[in-house]
């Protein structure tokens, strides 16, 4: 009988460490961004005031886990492939040499700060560093509260950010683009297979 009793306060222990381990994790998994229910686009205008709804139709992401508690958003975005909505003429010049220059910078990528659970739950700002053309810089999006307990499970993550073309060299087409393009990202994760 005396024997028995360290087993089972072991075994009681490990239930004990299991369920501290469970209500640890993070209720969103880390995982692959599913691009069929999430969405990539921006919104710049022209001198004359008119605005134009760009979007990138395909692109690929993840996010991975940086440390027991923290997460990393990866994305990245062929520039060959963004286009304007509604107008052909304006995709040819964003994909071009006075915007993204496709042809020598293929992809535009983002890689975010490591952050908790708490953030994508309750919003704020969220940094990393973007890379347009070569050009590496720190930007900051913003990301609404959730609207659900599990946030790119059952809701969309919502973020928005402000980029000036001029920082990475898109000074082209001055004259008839403004400088500012307003990035937005709806995101969700894909679900993750049983065990």
């Amino acid at each position: 009988m005396s024997d028995l009793v360290p087993v089972v306060r072991r075994g009681r222990w490990l239930a004990l460490l299991g369920l501290a381990t469970a209500l640890a994790m993070p209720a969103a998994c880390a995982g692959e961004i599913d691009p069929a229910q999430s969405r990539i686009g921006f919104q710049l205008k022209t001198r004359w005031g008119q605005a134009l709804e760009g979007r990138f139709p395909e692109w690929s992401g993840e996010i991975v886990d940086t440390s027991e508690r923290r997460r990393q958003v990866r994305l990245r975005l062929p520039a060959g492939e963004v286009e304007i909505l509604g107008h052909p003429r304006y995709s040819k010049i964003t994909r071009g040499a006075g915007f993204f220059d496709a042809d020598h910078h293929p992809w535009v990528e983002f890689v975010s700060d490591p952050y908790t659970e708490d953030l994508l739950r309750e919003g704020g700002l969220l940094g990393g560093a973007l890379t347009i053309r070569g050009v590496r810089r720190r930007e900051v999006f913003t990301l609404e509260p959730a609207s659900c307990a599990r946030p790119t499970i059952d809701c969309d993550v919502v973020a928005s950010g402000v980029v000036y073309r001029s920082d990475y060299a898109m000074d082209r087409w001055g004259f008839a683009l403004s400088d500012r393009v307003v990035f937005n990202l709806r995101i969700r994760t894909r679900p993750t297979p049983a065990p």
